[in-house]
């Protein structure tokens, strides 16, 4: 049996293509919704969406301190793995670096479950990201490491972590994009809605921490945005996070008109507009890879990342959150070429890790 936990939206994103190569298989699994970021049931459009079966449980432990919520999740999960009788020859995913994936991955491991850590290896070198604690714990007690690119494997290495536990399968977010790509042209019309042209927009994201709970640099990335909208003169869509909203509010910071606040929108709807966008700007690490393989400029809105490898290939740029540098940064990426080649692999991580994973149980 495979169990696969997820918690976030960005977690549903990534694990589908390994929830297609189980079913391709004909391989038992199951999937353990924790309700991190929502409840189950607001996450119920991106199943329906990206045509995924229905989750066997759902936690449903919603916001609290990362304590209390990694505590919930560690309790629910070490149930649901004693009740189901998961044993050694069984196996476990998680995906990233939530407290959903450490907190998963700490129920199974003290069970004696096999641990496989998709995104294995990413590191921004940043403590205070509690990102970064769980995936660092999450990669110390894992079975497998599914490593995206042969950088994250290096670092796992100079960790101490050993060689035979590591396999370099590329990131199922290639496997996401492109076959869910395919999947939006036919289900959405995000440009219709918006009353926008392809290409002549951007795109903005801010959702983390350190950034949207700091007046300074809240404050300092809209007015980077405000001065990108002055000189572009093309109308900046911007999904806002409902705590963005309530941080913009608090702080009274004031939005250019034509910064188009919009309300979270399923996947296949962000698909089409990141990948017909003239550039993005955006704090996510999911949102830098995807428009890595999608061939659409990115700018980041923090002053590290664990993908280096965009830095590398040339698709994205490091912008912090100083008004002047982003816009710095906008004029050198908007008209850069686009040719860069996509580093995460060729969209079969899906199926390399199932098959991984099946090769070693039955050795």
């Amino acid at each position: 049996m495979i169990g696969i936990i997820l918690g976030t939206r960005p977690e549903i994103i990534k694990m589908a293509p390994v929830v297609r190569a189980c079913e391709k298989e004909n391989i038992d699994y199951q999937l353990i919704h924790t309700g991190q970021h929502y409840s189950y049931e607001m996450d119920k459009i991106f199943f329906q969406e990206l045509e995924l079966p229905e989750a066997n449980y759902n936690l449903d432990v919603g916001s609290a301190t990362h304590g209390e919520q990694t505590a919930k999740i560690l309790i629910g999960i070490e149930k649901i793995l004693i009740n189901e009788n998961y044993g050694r020859s069984d196996t476990v995913l998680v995906e990233g670096d939530t407290n959903t994936v450490f907190a998963g991955a700490l129920a199974a491991s003290k069970l004696h479950v096999k641990v496989g850590h998709v995104e294995a290896g990413l590191r921004s070198y940043f403590r205070e990201m509690p990102e970064e604690i769980n995936r660092i714990l999450t990669d110390h007690i894992s079975d497998y490491l599914f490593a995206p690119t042969e950088n994250a494997k290096n670092i796992l290495i100079s960790e101490g972590i050993e060689k035979e536990k590591i396999f370099v399968t590329g990131n199922t977010i290639v496997d996401s994009v492109y076959q869910n790509l395919e999947l939006s042209n036919k289900k959405v019309n995000v440009f219709e809605k918006l009353g926008i042209e392809k290409g002549n927009y951007f795109l903005a994201t801010a959702h983390r921490a350190e950034n949207v709970d700091v007046k300074k640099r809240l404050a300092g990335i809209i007015e980077g945005l405000n001065k990108v909208y002055d000189k572009y003169k093309l109308p900046i869509i911007f999904p806002v996070h409902p705590r963005t909203t309530k941080m913009i509010e608090n702080f009274n910071i004031k939005l250019n008109e034509n910064i188009k606040l919009i309300k979270p929108i399923g996947f296949l709807e962000f698909l089409q507009l990141e990948a017909n966008a003239k550039l993005v700007l955006t704090d996510s690490g999911g949102v830098q890879e995807e428009t890595c393989v999608l061939k659409v400029p990115c700018v980041t809105l923090r002053d590290n990342t664990e993908r280096p490898e965009t830095i590398v290939v040339g698709s994205n740029v490091l912008a912090r959150y100083d008004s002047s540098v982003i816009l710095n940064k906008v004029n050198l990426m908007v008209n850069k070429d686009r040719n860069w080649k996509n580093p995460f692999g060729e969209g079969n991580a899906g199926d390399k890790i199932i098959q991984i994973i099946e090769n070693q149980t039955n050795h």
